[in-house]
């Protein structure tokens, strides 16, 4: 069964590991998550963001998770990623998802708080857990949209403030990563990574983490306990298909396409639970 997203947190908190949340779109994606972790004997956490939402529906999203959940033999938990409302988060914890993120990082610091204690309240006591988002994390994540010159780090005692009024069970923060595809190397400010792990005790959240280098994963894994992982599934995803299509033009089974596409995600999903250090860990 599905556990909540807490329960891996903590643990990855607890044993000095990070975590890693892959988005999920359709069956084959989520086939090659799972299988990953059965291979990494490793814990992981499904994700599905509002474009997932729109396209498959919250039924079948829960759907397929749930099925996975009940045969596999490593715990996995189901998030909303970016959730924007209140009211999008009610539905998602009445579909069975073990974990949601309300993504309140554009309101004013004070309204941002009040929006994640509102989502508290009704998550908590149905175990599911809370992630919010403190600073803006640029880039394009479905209907959210960050300019570069807008997105601001997060400020480490803030950071402790937020996470103390309101109980989240993890937090996002802005060091300099950013959704979708980097232009040239990311620069990641490490540093205000640490200062904030030591400002709370809250689980820590890496978003946008497609693309950026490994040896900056290695030193951030030391202070976050989940990392998300979309973009580099999607170029795995495509390149895949194309490169098939372009050997086998007239094949017309989506089967045959399709098989390739989740094979090459499944192997960027073991390579991060290995990068992440969960593998072995479940």
């Amino acid at each position: 069964m599905l556990v909540s997203g807490r329960e891996i947190l903590q643990a990855a908190k607890k044993g000095g590991y990070a975590v890693g949340a892959f988005n999920l779109n359709n069956m084959e994606i989520l086939q090659a998550i799972i299988e990953a972790a059965e291979e990494e004997k490793s814990p992981v956490i499904l994700q599905a963001s509002q474009g997932a939402l729109k396209y498959a529906g919250i039924e079948y999203i829960a759907g397929l998770a749930r099925i996975a959940a009940e045969k596999a033999t490593v715990p996995i938990a189901l998030n909303l990623d970016h959730g924007t409302s209140f009211e999008q988060v009610v539905k998602c914890v009445r579909h069975g998802f073990t974990a949601v993120m309300i993504d309140g990082s554009q309101l004013p610091f004070e309204e941002n708080i009040a929006i994640v204690q509102k989502v508290v309240e009704v998550a908590h006591p149905n175990n599911v857990s809370v992630e919010a988002e403190l600073g803006k994390i640029g880039g394009v994540e479905d209907d959210i949209v960050v300019d570069e010159r807008e997105a601001t780090f997060t400020n480490p005692d803030e950071a402790a403030e937020f996470a103390e009024r309101t109980k989240c069970d993890a937090l996002a923060v802005a060091i300099g990563t950013a959704h979708g595809p980097y232009r040239g190397e990311p620069k990641l400010d490490l540093e205000r990574l640490k200062v904030i792990s030591t400002k709370t005790d809250v689980p820590l959240v890496l978003h946008g983490a497609s693309g950026v280098p490994d040896e900056a994963i290695k030193i951030a894994r030391q202070y976050v306990s989940k990392i998300n992982i979309d973009t580099e599934l999607r170029i795995a995803f495509s390149k895949a298909v194309a490169d098939f299509l372009r050997e086998n033009p007239n094949e017309i089974d989506p089967r045959k396409i399709l098989g390739p596409a989740k094979a090459a995600m499944k192997e960027v999903v073991r390579a991060k639970m290995r990068l992440f250090g969960s593998a072995g860990q479940a």
